[in-house]
Order: C-alpha cells, then sequence, then structure tokens
C-alpha cells in the first residue's frame, strides 16, 4: 500500500502525514490520499463505537479517544408516505454527528504530539472538541462570534475549554482562528482531514447495519459538506475494498436561505445568505465546496434546497413520531419528500436519512415553532 499522506485535491500535491498540518503551505484545504477501505473481516467485533472501523484509518493510535461514539440505531419510519430508514446520529456522547469526527482527528493528532487545540465554532463543533479534548487530557480554546447566544458555549465551558469570544461576524469568527493558528494547533471540523475520516465512519456503519451492503440513497444535512465528503469517502473505500459494487446516490439537504453548495451543484448563480432556522448548516462560504459536487456528481445523486416552512413542518412532523432533532436536520427529512415527489427517489428503494442533532439543543427554536414562551 502507499503511505498514507496528505493531499491537495486541486493540485495533486501531497505532505508528509507524519508532520501534523491543517492545511497546504498555500493554506489550501487537504484530504488524504485514498485508502484502500477494509473488509468485513477487518471489523472489531468487540468494540462497540465507530472504532470497530480503525483498521480503515491512515494509522491506529495506541489510545484512542472514545466515549462510545458512532453505532448510532437506524430505526424506520414513514415519512411522505413511503418507508425510509432514519440513522439517529444524536445518540452520540455530545448530541450531534461531530463526535465521529472529533474523536478520530483528535485521538490521531494526540498520538502525533498534539496536546493544546484551537476551534471555531459556536455550535456543534465547539460542543464535540470540547468534550473529547477533555476525555483525551488536551486543552482546547473555542473561538466564537461575541453575539453567541451564552447558552450554546454552556457545553464546551462545562467540559474545560476556554472560550473566546471574537467581535464581527462569523466570518470575522474563522479570520481570527485562522491568525491565532500560528500559535495553538487549528484541529477544526470545517478543515483537518482527520475530521473526514471520522466523519466516514458512517458509511461502514451503515453497510454494517444493512447486512454489509450499500443503500440505494442517503440524505444528509449540508452546511461545509463533512457528511457528504465523509460518505463519499467511506463508500468509495469500500469499493476500493470490494465489499460493494456501487455508491449509494448522497443528496445534500441545504435551506434554500442558505445553500452555496446546493447552488453551486445545481448550476445557480450565488445569492448573499438570509437567516435560517437550520441554521447549523448556515455556511455561507464553505471550503470544500468543489469536493462536495464531485462527491454529488460522482455518486449520481443531488443536492435538494428546502423553504423555511419545509424545515419548520418536517421538524414536526418528525417530533410527532417520536424523533426530537434540530431543524438543521429535519431538512434531510423534507428533502426525502420532495424527491420522492419528483420521482428522484422510487418508495420501494432504500433510502437512509440521516438526522445530525438532538433537538433538546434546539429547544427555544423549536418552542417558536410551536407558539410556546419559554
Amino acid at each position: 500500500m502507499i503511505e498514507p499522506a496528505y493531499l491537495d485535491p486541486r493540485t495533486g500535491r501531497t505532505y508528509p502525514l507524519a508532520t501534523p498540518r491543517w492545511c497546504g503551505d498555500d493554506r489550501a484545504p487537504l484530504l488524504l490520499t485514498p485508502l484502500p477501505g477494509i473488509t468485513r473481516d477487518a471489523i472489531r467485533a468487540e468494540e462497540r463505537s465507530l472504532w470497530r472501523y480503525a483498521a480503515s484509518f491512515p494509522f491506529i493510535p495506541d489510545d484512542p479517544i472514545s466515549m462510545g461514539e458512532g453505532c448510532t440505531p437506524l430505526v424506520s419510519r414513514v415519512i411522505g408516505g413511503a418507508s425510509a430508514l432514519i440513522k439517529c446520529e444524536w445518540f452520540a456522547p455530545t448530541g450531534s454527528f461531530k463526535d465521529r469526527g472529533a474523536a478520530v482527528m483528535l485521538s490521531l493528532l494526540r498520538a502525533q504530539g498534539v496536546t493544546e487545540v484551537l476551534e471555531d465554532s459556536s455550535g456543534n463543533g465547539g460542543a464535540a472538541v470540547s468534550a473529547y479534548a477533555a476525555a483525551g487530557g488536551m486543552a482546547a480554546t473555542i473561538f466564537v462570534p461575541a453575539s453567541t447566544s451564552p447558552a450554546k458555549t454552556v457545553q464546551s465551558r462545562a467540559a474545560g475549554a476556554t472560550i473566546s469570544l471574537i467581535p464581527g461576524s462569523r466570518q470575522d469568527c474563522a479570520d481570527a482562528a485562522l491568525a491565532e493558528a500560528a500559535r495553538i494547533f487549528y484541529a477544526s471540523h470545517n478543515w483537518h482531514p482527520f475530521f473526514l475520516h471520522g466523519t466516514k465512519t458512517l458509511a461502514y456503519e451503515l453497510w454494517e447495519d444493512l447486512g454489509f451492503r450499500a443503500p440505494d440513497n442517503v440524505i444528509v444535512p449540508c452546511g461545509a459538506g463533512s457528511n457528504v465528503l465523509g460518505c463519499g469517502i467511506g463508500f468509495a473505500e469500500l469499493m476500493r475494498a470490494g465489499e460493494i459494487d456501487r455508491m449509494p446516490r448522497i443528496f445534500a439537504a441545504q435551506p434554500a436561505n442558505c445553500a452555496p453548495i446546493a447552488r453551486d451543484f445545481l448550476g445557480l448563480s450565488p445569492v448573499p445568505a438570509q437567516p435560517t432556522i437550520a441554521e447549523g448548516t448556515a455556511i455561507a462560504r464553505p471550503l470544500r465546496s468543489a469536493e462536495c459536487g464531485e462527491v454529488l456528481r460522482t455518486c449520481g445523486g443531488g443536492a435538494v434546497m428546502l423553504a423555511e416552512e419545509e424545515i419548520a413542518a418536517a421538524t414536526l412532523a418528525l417530533a410527532r413520531t417520536g424523533i426530537y432533532v434540530e431543524p438543521t436536520c429535519a431538512q434531510a427529512a423534507a428533502a426525502f419528500e420532495k424527491l420522492l415527489a419528483a420521482g428522484t427517489i422510487r418508495a420501494d428503494e432504500t433510502t437512509v436519512i440521516v438526522l445530525t442533532g438532538t433537538g433538546l439543543k434546539s429547544t427555544p427554536r423549536i418552542a417558536e415553532l410551536l407558539g410556546v414562551t419559554i
């Protein structure tokens, strides 16, 4: 096997994996060179976490940081008159799918000698990095916009992270993190390729959940695209390993108010971002839009833009089946209905809807949808 390396997919330039880095020399976002994937015989059946797929990583740390992330339930629901499988990623330790990426990223970085990390996020990414840094004995600093509600940083503060309030916009916050990255290692869920190798375990898990076969379709909520890219990486590895003979179609669900990846994929002109109730996917300038589009095209999938009313309706409809999730991820269920109505997806196909975050993090927003004062 060729030695794994960091890869700039836009130029083909590689960098040795042994030296920790989060970007190319020219600040380009990096991936890893393609890995061979694993067969079912390489699964650590005794591990009840995503580390059962550790053999698929570029290297295996001696002492991974784990709190049981992964192995989330897959349950059936009828949505829009058709059956779908709901992947319950909010069962993760901090309440969102980002635990997959944080666990793998910080485990691999700690094995390389990194002891202090920087992240910029006012939401699930910051919570996940804070928690896994705490679990791994690492120091974490989280940059958040100064306008962020204090309630959104409580989870990170409780884990012992240092919270730095940055004046200005979300972009100002990201720019400040980039400047600080010269001093503290930037373990960003948006930038670091190890994070994507945590999210790729979703593909491995769905393959195992379904009796070692790929679903026909996977619908994911999409902001910066880490689940689109993670599923693309994971299913491609399973193809390489000879475990599946086709990629599932991957569909990215984005709010119409902020849908740069969807608009680019659909050939629509960019428009200024507007506020959305799907705030976790409100990423106006995603780093890897081109790579996300390539995954969607390669697998024959697509992108769906959702109106605010559709996202709100899906959030409440799911709750009335017992599924209490953030509007951010409920839009994936709304996308399933639209794809069914358009004939893009058939009712007799195996479709997985990935729901990424607990509604407990969005209770004030959901209360507004219900007209309840809290």
